[in-house]
């Protein structure tokens, strides 16, 4: 694995789920599998089976947090990004229709479960990092380029966010 980025939120978010995969819910899975194995035949035991594949989702989830925070980076917010768009910031950008889009640039492990969340590597963050307020964005799509203008940036969280 290379190098991933995670916001600090994101960090101990994951953090967070990983003790918990290890300290509680495993724990309470394997309890229930040792008692469905010990009421005897496990070929037609539901109970069993069920929970014998949610172990080893649970087991695939943990070794996949576990690798990740081997190669993991936490990036904290810095006062020398205040202005700019850099890793972690949310992002407001209106075009020419009016339309507008609030999000935040964040890690690829952090993309899943956030709709207002974007990954570092997508084309929209591309085109916004670097960029100051009131400056234009040209972001290259399949339909061609779609121009955006950069109306706000913070680095906390709105409050109708997360």
């Amino acid at each position: 694995m290379t190098r991933k980025l995670l916001t600090a939120e994101g960090y101990d978010r994951l953090k967070a789920e990983l003790g918990y995969l290890l300290r509680e819910h495993r724990p309470e899975i394997t309890a229930i599998v040792s008692w469905a194995a010990s009421l005897g035949d496990r070929s037609e035991n539901a109970d069993y089976q069920f929970n014998k594949r949610k172990l080893r989702e649970i087991d695939r989830r943990i070794r996949h947090l576990t690798k990740l925070f081997d190669v993991a980076e936490r990036i904290e917010y810095n006062p020398v990004q205040q202005g700019k768009v850099y890793f972690g910031a949310w992002c407001e950008l209106e075009n020419d229709n009016g339309d507008s889009l609030r999000f935040r640039i964040v890690g690829d492990e952090e993309v899943y479960g956030a709709k207002d969340h974007i990954s570092l590597k997508s084309p929209m963050a591309r085109a916004c990092l670097g960029k100051s307020l009131d400056d234009e964005v040209v972001v290259h799509t399949p339909e061609g380029e779609k121009h955006w203008y950069i109306t706000g940036i913070t680095y906390q969280a709105p409050a109708s966010a997360e």
